[in-house]
């Protein structure tokens, strides 16, 4: 059979934004057997979908920081054997950096990736064998869908794209409410968050529909911030930490998601769950939310801006309706 290595190691966004190359090479190729290289913190994602055999593994950035240490290299060592365990017909690099150029660079097969003019590091074209122009200014799903079809030699995808992901019933010692919005309030960067203010307001003005807020948390700040807001909503909750297949199988049996520019509303996309994307510091038209159904989604605001809880609350009332 063909086999194909597939690298997309980070960050979350990006690694979900990658999924519905791996249903358009399925659907072209159904006996192709695709590996797919990620960051550790993020394997759970390709995971998810059914058209992946093997997941490899990388630290990069936990390598980064040890780099004298006997285990870093060990690791190193290992994740170099694991990607020359298969001759590969086709190495696809869908990330366009260095870094990732030169991982998929250390394994056997026919590799592919951006040209200099498309990629977002230059440099990494030169590492690979046959490059492919992609046009810019698109969104990014619709980029790694044109990339992998130039390099398979398919048509390039005109339909909305399938993640081709389902999550698991979360788990019931939980004790998640039977309503509720997983409020996606944690983001990378202080200047993407949504005010606290807002996030009580909107839990308040939930709370009378008969909807509980759901907040997730990834570190101290963010854990802080979500008992912050819970201790003047009632009846919000806020969850342990949780991985992401966990967090999937809460994000996916919720009403709905409302989050701020993370990778979890993505992932919230992905489930085609109703999802409202509230952006204060970035352009949605290249990083948005983007659905299979795209009724399901609503992307607020843009740099510079802040959406008031008013279109939050009617960008909500739109993408759950029947």
């Amino acid at each position: 059979m063909p086999r194909l290595l597939m690298i997309k190691t980070t960050s979350l966004g990006d690694v979900i934004h990658n999924l519905p190359v791996i249903t358009d090479i399925k659907a072209a190729f159904p006996d192709m057997q695709i590996d797919w290289v990620v960051e550790e913190s993020f394997a759970d994602i390709p995971r998810l979908h059914p058209g992946i055999n093997e997941v490899i593994t990388v630290a990069v950035r936990r390598w980064r920081k040890h780099l004298l240490q006997t285990s870093t290299w060990q690791e190193i060592r290992n994740m170099r054997r694991r990607l020359r365990a298969h001759d590969y017909d086709h190495v696809i690099d869908t990330q366009g950096l260095l870094k990732s150029a030169l991982i998929g660079w250390q394994a056997h097969g026919t590799y592919h990736g951006q040209d200099s003019a498309s990629a977002r590091e230059p440099w990494a074209a030169l590492l690979y064998q046959q490059r492919h122009p992609v046009a810019r200014g698109q969104h990014a799903v619709a980029r790694n869908r044109m990339l992998a079809a130039r390099a398979l030699g398919y048509a390039i995808p005109s339909g909305p794209p399938d993640y081709d992901i389902h999550a698991a019933a979360p788990d019931v010692a939980l004790g998640l409410p039977n309503r509720y919005i997983a409020g996606l309030h944690a983001t990378s960067r202080d200047s993407k968050l949504w005010p606290e203010n807002q996030w009580i307001q909107l839990g308040n003005a939930l709370l009378g529909q008969g909807l509980a807020l759901v907040l997730p948390w990834g570190n101290a700040t963010e854990e802080a911030r979500a008992h912050r807001i819970a201790s003047a909503v009632p009846g919000c909750m806020v969850l342990p930490r949780l991985s992401l297949t966990q967090l999937a199988a809460v994000i996916g049996h919720s009403h709905a998601a409302i989050g701020v520019d993370t990778g979890l509303v993505h992932l919230a996309a992905a489930l085609n769950q109703p999802t409202v994307a509230i952006y204060t510091d970035t352009h949605p038209q290249l990083t948005g939310v983007l659905a299979q159904d795209s009724r399901k989604i609503r992307n607020l605001g843009g740099q510079g801006q802040i959406p008031d809880v008013n279109s939050v609350l009617e960008a909500l009332a739109c993408v759950t309706q029947p």
